[in-house]
């Protein structure tokens, strides 16, 4: 039992616990919200921020550890707990990157006089090649979209559009119609950080874009005005977020029988591997796929070569 300077002092340190905890939250929110205006980083990479620090936080308030004045023996704690949760590499070293940057803000900010994950490393992660999509699931897929409904030429167009530019989904949906250039035969694309990059078109794409905003957006669209001038639109009308145009790729992979993993992303690694095959040099497709670091469009150069290797094996008569 609490005697009375125990009862007295123990609402105190309570109200103390919690104004730490709401301290450091207002401080997320600041950041997150510095992530928008100051870096210009699109809402999904923030509202990855976001929940990644959010489970750090909440982590630290469990285990009585004050964010603000944290050790790096408190950062590698929580690393140590992540990885008895079976999370990998991939996924720790995302959180850890995430909780750096927080904490250098802290730092900056003079919020915190202590960068408490500045020489924490992050755990080594196993090389793991994109999933592409082979010429045979290329053609299921746009199989699957072959309705004569106004939204099957839409999923076919996006699709066609998807696997000619290397455009992310979330640069499909940002699309109107003034970005695309029949006249110069090329697309006008916006990506992280709003940065504008052009991609050549070839004429097959062009006639199916032609065909979409002739026959079936008008039609999706019908007059009501709700667009605004963009390029993909629902059956209501309105411009579709990616999350809608994920949704109904996803459909389409799922009529035409293909595996689940295969995403709208895995159309930008093919993209990004058939330009490679062809003959495109590594300079020319990290600025198709707008990458800012010409070592993150190397991995494409491992899949060009193993499909170098699968077709040589399969020429070559001595090759099974």
């Amino acid at each position: 039992m609490l005697d009375a300077d125990d009862r007295a002092e123990a609402p105190a340190d309570e109200g103390a616990e919690a104004a730490v905890e709401t301290d450091v939250r207002r401080e997320l929110g600041r950041f997150l919200a510095q992530l928008t205006t100051l870096r210009n980083l699109s809402p999904n990479t923030v509202r990855a921020y976001g929940i990644d620090l959010d489970a750090y936080l909440s982590w630290a308030e469990r285990e009585g550890v004050d964010v603000l004045h944290a050790a790096h023996v408190d950062v590698r704690r929580y690393l140590a707990y992540l990885t008895r949760a079976r999370y990998d590499a991939s996924t720790i070293a995302r959180h850890l990157s995430a909780i750096r940057a927080f904490h250098r803000w802290l730092l900056r900010e003079g919020v915190t006089t202590e960068n408490a994950a500045d020489t924490i490393s992050s755990p080594k992660r196993a090389r793991t090649l994109p999933h592409t999509m082979s010429d045979e699931d290329v053609g299921r897929l746009l199989e699957a979209c072959g309705g004569e409904e106004p939204r099957d030429l839409r999923d076919r167009t996006l699709v066609e559009l998807l696997y000619a530019s290397g455009a992310r989904i979330s640069e499909a949906s940002r699309l109107d119609i003034v970005d695309v250039d029949f006249a110069e035969g090329q697309v006008r694309l916006f990506g992280k950080g709003s940065k504008e990059r052009i991609v050549p078109l070839y004429d097959g794409v062009l006639a199916r874009l032609k065909d979409y905003l002739q026959l079936a957006r008008p039609a999706l669209e019908g007059g009501r005005g709700l667009s605004e001038g963009s390029l993909f639109v629902s059956t209501r009308g309105r411009r579709m977020s990616a999350d809608a145009l994920r949704s109904a790729f996803e459909r389409r992979v799922r009529l035409a029988g293909l595996d689940r993993a295969i995403t709208p992303h895995a159309m930008r690694h093919t993209f990004a591997t058939e330009m490679l095959t062809g003959g495109a040099d590594l300079r020319s497709v990290q600025e198709l796929l707008g990458h800012a670091n010409l070592s993150t469009t190397q991995i494409y150069t491992h899949l060009s070569v193993e499909r170098l290797k699968d077709a040589a094996r399969q020429a070559h008569p001595r090759g099974e």
